[in-house]
């Protein structure tokens, strides 16, 4: 009797994928971008001249370089999804005390179905990294790209959630008149992160593997994995490169500059530029008020 051996397919279970060639043409000429002026080798090799503190003011431009990429990266495979609206620009929501207040002090589900006013200004915003809105749905996610919250504390995350959820209050009526009528039915808040140390997928702190389900793009999360390892290559190509021309017009070794890395260790700081509240005008607490959801975005489903 012969043994016949079925093999197994997994069908993709998004209609858009991430996994093209135009994609990757984006990518690489985005990092090619960052890297050319201040991650260049010539860039390192001064910097190596300059001696530590030097080299560590120019790496400490890094953690915002990586930033700047990761949110690029969303934003080029959400546009992946022709249903999609992705917005970057044009994004200072007002936040008023009335809103903060009522975010603070109850549950979403108390004021989820409630909008205000984005007309009515105020002394404090809030400016999301992307607005991404899919037209077919209704839907608008507000997102907030990290690198990593993993120093976040409790209290600056809360902070930063209520933040972005009072903003949310406005989002509906700002995306119609300032983004040529834009309708959302609904407001969900994320944040995304590169470091899967401190994710909370029902609280709205989602890992950057989970962007396939909030985009609807197969493969998603890999593809910005992909370009961040792209990136550290480049980067650290670089660096060696450097390393090397520096080594030769000082006529030294290659591993005498292994000290140098172990100090820069402790001198680069790995903190993300925060987003913050910019003064603006005050929001009157009587602001108008419509029917709309705010919440935060659904998790996938375990298959």
């Amino acid at each position: 009797m012969t043994k016949t051996k079925l093999t197994t397919t997994t069908s993709p279970l998004y209609a858009f994928s991430a996994d093209t060639p135009e994609l990757r043409q984006k990518f690489c000429a985005f990092i090619n971008e960052l890297v050319e002026g201040p991650m260049s080798a010539e860039a390192f090799t001064q910097a190596l001249s300059g001696g530590i503190a030097d080299l560590a003011t120019t790496l400490r431009s890094l953690p915002a370089l990586e930033g700047r990429l990761i949110e690029f990266g969303i934003a080029a495979v959400a546009r992946c999804n022709p249903d999609l609206k992705v917005l970057t620009q044009n994004l200072r929501l007002p936040v008023s005390p009335t809103a903060l207040k009522l975010v603070e002090l109850n549950h979403a589900e108390n004021f989820r179905a409630l909008t205000f006013d984005s007309d009515m200004g105020g002394r404090k915003t809030y400016t999301p990294d992307l607005v991404i809105l899919n037209e077919r749905t209704g839907t608008a996610h507000i997102v907030d790209a990290k690198r990593s919250v993993y120093t976040y504390d409790r209290v600056r995350l809360d902070d930063l959630q209520n933040r972005m959820k009072a903003a949310g209050l406005v989002l509906p009526d700002f995306l119609y008149k300032e983004h040529k009528r834009l309708v959302t039915k609904e407001v969900r808040v994320v944040i995304l992160t590169a470091d899967n140390r401190k994710t909370d997928l029902n609280g709205g702190i989602w890992h950057i593997s989970q962007l396939d389900h909030l985009v609807e793009v197969e493969g998603a999360g890999a593809a910005i994995a992909r370009l961040q390892t792209e990136f550290h290559f480049c980067i650290e190509a670089n660096w060696k490169k450097a390393c090397e021309t520096f080594a030769q017009s000082r006529k030294l070794p290659i591993a005498a500059l292994d000290q140098v890395e172990a100090e820069l260790d402790d001198v680069v700081s790995d903190k993300e530029d925060e987003q913050s509240f910019d003064d603006a005008n005050a929001i009157d607490a009587s602001a108008n008020r419509s029917m709309i959801r705010l919440g935060f975005p659904q998790a996938p489903t375990r298959h």
